[in-house]
This record gives C-alpha cells, sequence and structure tokens, in this order.
C-alpha cells in the first residue's frame, strides 16, 4: 500500500531523490534533508504505515533494527558521542509527514542546537495507580 501524496513513498519509489544510507526489500534509510546535526537520518518501511502506531510488529522490527544499527554507525565513524532515536505519532507529538519513521540523530555535545527536555511535573494531583490500571487493561 502507498499513498499517492506521501513524500516517503516518493522517496521509496525514487521520484524523489535521497541520500541514501541502507537499504533492503523492506527498509529505506536516508540522511534527513534539515540535518538536525550531522548524520540525522531517517528510517522508513518501504510499505506505507501512517505512524508507529499503525505498523505491524514485523516491519516494526526491521525498522528500530536498522535505526540501531545506524546508531551504532554514527558513534563508531561520525565521532557522535550518543544518539536519539524518536518517532513521532500524530500532530500534537510533533509529526509532520504521515509515513512512519524513526529519526536517528547523533549527538556530539551536551547542549547543542537540538534538545529533548521531559518537565518534570508533580504527580500528586494524578491518581498515578488509576491511571496505570487503565492503560494495562488496554494492553
Amino acid at each position: 500500500m502507498k499513498k499517492e501524496d506521501c513524500l516517503f513513498c516518493k522517496i521509496v519509489e525514487g521520484i524523489i531523490p535521497s541520500s541514501k544510507i541502507y537499504e533492503d526489500d523492506d527498509v529505506l534509510a536516508f540522511l534527513d534533508i534539515s540535518q538536525t546535526t550531522k548524520g540525522h537520518a531517517l528510517v522508513i518501511p518501504k510499505k506505507h504505515f501512517d505512524n508507529f502506531l499503525s505498523v505491524d510488529k514485523e516491519t516494526m522490527h526491521k525498522v528500530m533494527d536498522v535505526a540501531q544499527r545506524i546508531g551504532q554507525a554514527d558513534i563508531a565513524v561520525l565521532g557522535a558521542k550518543g544518539v536519539n532515536i524518536l518517532t513521532n505519532v500524530n500532530k500534537e507529538a510533533g509529526q509532520s509527514i504521515y509515513h512512519f519513521h524513526v529519526h536517528v540523530i547523533p549527538r556530539y555535545l551536551e547542549k547543542e542546537g537540538f534538545q529533548i527536555t521531559m518537565k518534570e511535573n508533580d504527580a500528586k494531583d494524578l491518581n498515578l495507580p488509576a491511571i496505570a490500571e487503565l492503560v494495562k487493561k488496554a494492553l
């Protein structure tokens, strides 16, 4: 399945060029045109899935395997000191292209232009056991 208007499907088909770093029958990885840091890569399944929550487990595992290998290569050959591996689901989480993809972002300095921060909230007003039970039941 592909979506006619999907940018990443067009990259898979070769309609839009990319700087490929990995390709097999199921997965394609290429450098992000925006390069958050040197070597920032996107890993995508060749088959279209809207996001991480809609991809089948076998394909997700293949994509994550390639993401791990790219992260290892970033540290080995680009001199990265760390790597962020992330994916966004839906607009509220920052997804802008609705084709499942994983960002592999090499990190060279502790504080460079890109940061992910986790704001600590006071959980006293939340009923954590009740939230945990709701999620556990849904699994």
